[in-house]
């Protein structure tokens, strides 16, 4: 685990479902699912070729030009729900999410773009 402030995944579709890769973490076609997906749908609607690839930045604190704000709700199957206010709904992250964080954090904020920015 590392101790940043702003965090960068590179997601992408794969088998009709959004993944990233981190070497550092050791992960591999980690999927987004439960809702969690739906919202990357709507931050990356108007980025051309997403499902290629984009930037994914995220972080506990509020940074210039975050696109979503992600509230914790409960913990469950080892995971954890969010409910964006942005988006209104709610998502489950599964444990990776421990791969940057000690504990769930009560409030994430996103931000997606294009490879190229």
């Amino acid at each position: 685990m590392t101790s940043n402030s702003l965090y960068v995944l590179k997601p992408y579709r794969h088998q009709h479902a959004w993944v990233f890769d981190d070497d550092k973490v050791g992960l591999v076609a980690e999927p987004f699912v439960f809702g969690i997906d739906t919202m990357i749908d709507r931050m990356t609607e108007s980025i051309p070729g997403a499902e290629e690839g984009f930037r994914l930045i995220f972080s506990t604190s509020k940074f210039p030009g975050a696109m979503a704000e992600l509230q914790w709700r409960r913990e469950e199957a080892d995971g954890n729900w969010y409910y964006s206010p942005t988006y209104d709904i709610e998502g489950w992250l599964c444990p990776a999410l421990f791969k940057y964080f000690d504990e769930a954090p009560k409030t994430l904020y996103a931000k997606a773009e294009a490879l190229s920015s």
